[in-house]
């Protein structure tokens, strides 16, 4: 019997595939664990709509073409993108299960609320949004398109410009002194950068 002692690269590409689709999966189960909320922003709706109209664009309309590859990717990196896939949604599992039932997709005050600021809130701000940002920088270096980089500048700009609003909206809702005193000890997205 002949045993390889390496996987081919394809197998890393869809193994991001497979643990994008399980992370999504159980993103979606978990959801009605959360607590009813409170207030609700309903600002949230126009960036969702934006990503999705930028993924039918570009996948349904342009796709064609957008999927070649810019570079070529060794098979060890696109593993070790794997590995950094994995662990970006394992540090946004980590946030979730640290919110717990404060947790929410959309922009919202739940019911006893408060600033969470220990387990990965005590690095940054939006664990959630840094684990996604890992796992889709390493999607998109793992299979390197046009496609991928759009797809991953988009959510990336998304993610900022809801980490501000929602921080906005955070600041008001429990307390503008407090919030302060937490951004101004924790960064908003990076691990470990000056404050």
């Amino acid at each position: 019997m002949n045993i390889p002692l390496s996987l081919p690269p394809t197998s890393a590409i869809a193994t991001i595939g497979d643990l994008w689709v399980l992370w999504a999966v159980s993103w979606l189960f978990a959801a009605p664990f959360a607590a009813r909320a409170a207030k609700r922003s309903k600002w949230m709706m126009l960036p969702l709509t934006v990503v999705g109209l930028v993924a039918y664009v570009f996948w349904g309309r342009l796709g064609q073409g957008l999927d070649h590859p810019l570079f070529a990717v060794p098979g060890p990196l696109r593993w070790l993108c794997t590995g950094a896939v994995l662990m970006g949604f394992g540090f946004a599992w980590w946030a979730r299960l640290t919110l717990g039932r404060l947790w929410s997709g959309f922009i919202t005050l739940k019911e006893g609320h408060h600033i969470v600021d220990y387990g990965p809130y005590g690095l940054v701000r939006h664990p959630i949004y840094t684990g996604i940002l890992l796992a889709i920088v390493a999607t998109a270096l793992a299979a390197p398109s046009p496609y991928a980089f759009a797809m991953a500048a988009a959510i990336l700009a998304v993610l900022i410009v809801k980490a501000w609003a929602e921080e906005r909206f955070l600041g008001q809702e429990l307390g503008e002194e407090a919030y302060a005193a937490y951004r101004a000890r924790v960064p908003m997205l990076v691990p470990f950068l000056p404050k």
